[in-house]
C-alpha cells in the first residue's frame, strides 16, 4: 500500500492549482470522464495524479471551505478488500472509472475522515 493522492477542497481552484504547480513543479493533467462535471483539476507528479483539487462553496456538505477533503490509498485486490469491508461491517461506496481502468471504494474512518481505496483493475463490462 502507498499514498495514491490527496484531495484538497478550496474556494479558489486556480490559486490552489497555481500554488501546487509552481511550488512543487506539478503539471496539470487529465481527469476521468465520470468526475469532469465537478469543478476542479488534477495535478501530476512523475506521470501520476498526486493532488486532486475540487471546488468548495463553504456551505452544506462542503462546510469546510479550505480543507483536505480525503486521502487515497493505492491497494491491490479489489474483491478481497471489498469482502473484508463487508465482513467487518464497514459501510462503503464504490466508484468505477472505466476510462482509466480503476476501481475505488470510499469509506470513513472513526471520527469521520474520508478514505478512498484505489485499485488499478479493469472495470467489468457485464
Amino acid at each position: 500500500m502507498h499514498l495514491d493522492h490527496v484531495t484538497i477542497r478550496t474556494r479558489n481552484i486556480a490559486a490552489t492549482r497555481d500554488f501546487f504547480r509552481d511550488v512543487f513543479n506539478l503539471t496539470e493533467g487529465k481527469r476521468p470522464q465520470a468526475i469532469r462535471h465537478l469543478p476542479g483539476t488534477w495535478l501530476y507528479s512523475e506521470g501520476q495524479p498526486l493532488v486532486h483539487i475540487i471546488g468548495s462553496h463553504g456551505g452544506g456538505v462542503d462546510r469546510a471551505a479550505e480543507a483536505i477533503d480525503h486521502i487515497g490509498l493505492r491497494l491491490e485486490g479489489y474483491a478481497a478488500f471489498r469482502a473484508k469491508l463487508e465482513r467487518l461491517g464497514i459501510a462503503y461506496g464504490p466508484m468505477d472509472l472505466a476510462d482509466i481502468a480503476e476501481r475505488r471504494l470510499f469509506l470513513r474512518a472513526p471520527g469521520g475522515p474520508l478514505i478512498e481505496a484505489v485499485f488499478s483493475e479493469p472495470v467489468p463490462t457485464h
